[in-house]
């Protein structure tokens, strides 16, 4: 290469309240080493590698750039698209044929599962044409099941949010429990309950919301369920439930398929939701009391103005050492974040083969459950607390509103034929 090599960075999948801050690490660390030529971003994911919408993220205002630390969601774009696989490696060579086009060298895809097995099939054939390429995963997503790392960038944050909404919540039903008896709110997770576990450090006391925490880990019964729920009524008087959305039956199916299901993504994975209106409808059926449902929603993974501080800066960590770890001869590796032993917390930083973390998921440990799968145990507490830790600090505006960040994304001439999907 004669002159300095172009890197291109690229999110992908749900957003969460630190992406951003990973992609700042990302861009921040390879504008100031002095190794790199432009540092180009990619209109919503994959995607925009495939329609060659790609912008120079360099040229954008280093304001707005340092901005992106306390902005939530995916500010370059983000998307849910599956690559064209089972022989035809049409969308792969396209890729290639961009990055070719554009001087890319260096590939930062921030995502999940499926992301990293993208960005390692990218990086195989980069390496079987010839093509003089490097590939690293940034690890995103608020599920936290993500294999080699002790924890996600994302889960932080969403722990911290949805433990205080189930608080907040809590007093609401504490005010009105003799009319509004039992309260359920409904959360992401689709596979693993690390969300819904994480609301269990509301509960200081054994009056606290949530009494009963459901998680996919554990099948799911109606019998326990209306069980469970009695036994803290008659203790309480009142019933708080967290429930993770991919609650599955004692047959591995889940919950929400008989009620119609929300159909697939582009993954193949269930769209889930609805789990809060069937155990509403159960508890109001079997037991005879009132209750209502809250569902957080998108709002779970954007909630900016409750971020985890410790969740900001690992992400901005993560997005720091993968350039490093990059323009250091690594490749075809994504970033993990290591616990290190004893009772104070200290994170550092390791890498795991994309290989390795596309095809692995890292479900809630049985010891962090309790006995009567209702609920969890401290080891679950003392796993989730130091992440959380710290509030991230947000800029209010004139208006009294946060103000976030937002990339001019000047779509950079394209050179390539229109590529037909």
């Amino acid at each position: 290469m004669s002159k300095l090599p172009n890197i291109l960075v690229a999110q992908s999948g749900g957003p969460t309240t630190v992406i951003n801050s990973s992609v700042c690490g990302v861009i921040q660390t390879a504008i100031n080493s002095g190794k790199i030529g432009k540092v180009y971003g990619a209109v919503n994911g994959i995607l925009g590698v495939l329609k060659e919408d790609l912008f120079d993220i360099s040229s954008e205002s280093p304001k707005e750039i340092d901005a992106l630390r306390r902005t939530p969601a995916a500010a370059i774009g983000s998307c849910r698209y599956k690559l064209k696989s089972d022989g035809n490696s049409a969308d792969y060579e396209r890729i290639i044929e961009v990055f070719k086009a554009h001087g890319i060298h260096y590939f930062f895809y921030a995502g999940g599962n499926d992301s990293m097995d993208t960005a390692d099939k990218i990086n195989k054939l980069a390496a079987s044409s010839g093509y003089d390429l490097v590939c690293m995963g940034v690890p995103k997503t608020i599920d936290n099941d993500l294999a080699c790392t002790d924890h996600c960038p994302g889960y932080g944050s969403v722990a911290k949010y949805v433990a205080t909404c189930a608080m907040e919540a809590g007093r609401d039903t504490d005010a009105l429990y003799t009319t509004d008896t039992c309260t359920i709110l409904e959360v992401m997770g689709r596979n693993a309950g690390w969300i819904a576990a994480a609301s269990g450090l509301a509960s200081r006391e054994a009056q606290d919301a949530p009494h009963l925490i459901y998680m996919p880990e554990v099948a799911f019964s109606i019998d326990k369920l209306v069980s469970d729920v009695k036994d803290v009524h008659s203790q309480y008087k009142k019933v708080f439930i967290v429930a993770g959305e991919g609650l599955k039956n004692d047959k591995n199916e889940y919950i929400t398929a008989d009620a119609g299901g929300f159909g697939k993504d582009s993954f193949g994975h269930s769209q889930l939701g609805g789990v809060a209106e069937i155990l509403k409808d159960i508890i109001e059926r079997e037991v005879g009391i009132k209750a209502r449902f809250n569902k957080l929603g998108t709002n779970q993974r954007c909630a900016m103005h409750f971020a985890s501080l410790t969740d900001v800066n690992e992400a901005y960590l993560c997005g720091q050492k993968a350039v490093e770890h990059a323009l250091a001869g690594e490749n075809g590796k994504m970033v993990t974040l290591v616990r290190s032993p004893g009772d104070v917390y200290e994170c550092t930083t390791s890498l795991a083969a994309l290989s390795d973390v596309a095809n692995g998921e890292k479900i809630l440990p049985a010891d962090f459950i309790n006995a009567q799968g209702n609920h969890i145990t401290d080891k679950m507490r003392d796993y989730v607390r130091p992440l959380v830790q710290g509030q991230a600090p947000v800029v209010i505006g004139d208006d009294g509103l946060p103000v976030f960040a937002r990339l001019e994304r000047k779509l950079i001439e394209k050179v390539l034929p229109e590529y037909k999907f």
